[in-house]
């Protein structure tokens, strides 16, 4: 048995959370192998939004093992209110929900060197959510950072403070307020109490013994490819391996274990933060799309930057990562407008026309649009491909061959019922 992977194409925000939520009765396990807190799966079912940070979207089928890798890095305050969010729904979290002991802590003091660093890039801030992922990445990077299974040590507090120590130092250079420090350590270590309860595990072992198995595994990734830390749009891109590589080595898995790698994008663009952006509209399609779309961030609640879908972006991505399937969402956002434009090429500041991403991404790329017919009505109450209007028909046979890889799946709107299955 092979593991498949999900994960986004653009800038995050594509809707990982509902479609591993659609596709989680078919698979057995459902593991998180990069990422951190700063992703925000939305769910939506029986008329209830749930908002995952850090824990697989799988969570809400009872039968289905949930695995937190070790590529990702775990905030023990945001977990316990996660799980503590959760409890409503009478989910034992204890026995569906494994922790793997190499997956890298946040602690305190990382949330404020974020906002060290951050304040100190003035007007070249990456727009971080301030969440304590970048220093935490940095740190497991330096070979100093605590790990899950550090927590259980007897020298746990010695390791903690040999690490804050070091923290300190940086934050005096910065001359940063460390005053918020007791109340967030307070809390930091109530949550490590109840961590310790929780299934701490040799998750590679674990998964490498669930396929052996021939258990159905699907690992969902975080954020977007285009957010990738060496493939990205660097510097304005997040601290960890978004792409399907980052599934092996955030979980521990062989690249011969692969199957079947499905890629999610949005029926049009969004972006958080700061960075380029070619198809971004500043005009009232733009905020149009925002607010028909509620493009606001699950995680930080801030708007999200809309444009129009970016061809040789969506390429860019299904090359690095191998696409097999394109699942199509939020189609539905389109409903209002009229004309469609896509983006089929970039045009240099040499004046050169390109259908690839280039290194200088950030430089100004004026995007070359082709106009496609809208469908301009609502697709409530839509529940087959064959019922479609045919301009969405048209829209995605044209995505289909520009981009050569079948579009499986259309999403029509937020609920679990609304996902359309080719």
């Amino acid at each position: 048995m092979k593991m498949d992977i999900l994960l986004g194409l653009q800038w995050g925000d594509e809707g990982k959370g509902k479609v591993v939520d659609v596709l989680a009765p078919q698979y057995d396990v459902v593991a998180r192998f990069q990422g951190g807190p700063n992703a925000g799966h939305t769910l939506e079912f029986d008329g209830i939004k749930h908002v995952l940070h850090q824990i697989p979207s799988g969570i809400f089928r009872s039968n289905i093992l949930n695995v937190v890798g070790n590529g990702v890095v775990l905030d023990p305050v945001v977990l316990k209110k996660e799980i503590d969010g959760l409890a409503k729904f009478s989910i034992d979290y204890r026995q569906n929900l494994c922790i793997s002991k190499k997956a890298t802590l946040i602690l305190p003091t990382h949330k404020l060197l974020d906002a060290a660093y951050e304040k100190s890039k003035g007007d070249k801030k990456i727009g971080s959510t301030l969440k304590g992922i970048g220093p935490t990445y940095q740190d497991k990077i330096g070979r100093m950072a605590l790990r899950v299974g550090d927590m259980v040590a007897p020298n746990f507090q010695e390791k903690y403070q040999e690490v804050v120590q070091h923290h300190k130092m940086i934050l005096g250079f910065y001359q940063h307020d460390l005053s918020p420090l007791e109340a967030l350590e307070k809390d930091f270590f109530d949550a490590v109490d109840f961590f310790k309860t929780l299934k701490l595990v040799d998750s590679e072992y674990l998964v490498n013994e669930q396929l052996r198995q021939q258990s159905r595994i699907l690992a969902e990734g975080a954020q977007g490819s285009l957010l990738d830390i060496d493939f990205g749009s660097y510097p304005f891109v997040t601290s960890s391996t978004t792409m399907a590589a980052g599934a092996c080595t955030g979980l521990g898995v062989a690249p011969a274990n692969i199957g079947e790698v499905f890629g999610i994008f949005k029926a049009y663009c969004t972006r958080v933060g700061s960075g380029p952006f070619p198809t971004e509209l500043f005009d009232e399609d733009g905020e149009r799309m925002r607010k028909e779309g509620n493009e606001f961030g699950s995680t930080t609640g801030r708007p999200r930057r809309c444009g129009w879908i970016d061809l040789p972006a969506l390429r860019y991505s299904i090359m690095i990562n191998g696409v097999t399937q394109l699942f199509m969402m939020k189609a539905d956002v389109l409903n209002i407008f009229e004309e469609i434009k896509v983006c089929t090429q970039y045009v240099l500041p040499d004046g050169t026309q390109v259908d690839t991403l280039p290194y200088e991404v950030d430089a100004d790329l004026q995007p070359v649009y082709e106009t496609l017919p809208g469908w301009n009505c609502s697709l409530e109450g839509v529940s087959s491909y064959d019922a479609f209007p045919e301009a969405l028909k048209n829209y995605v046979s044209y995505l289909e061959e520009a981009l050569q890889v079948p579009i499986k799946l259309v999403s029509v709107g937020p609920d679990r019922t609304q996902t359309i299955l080719r």
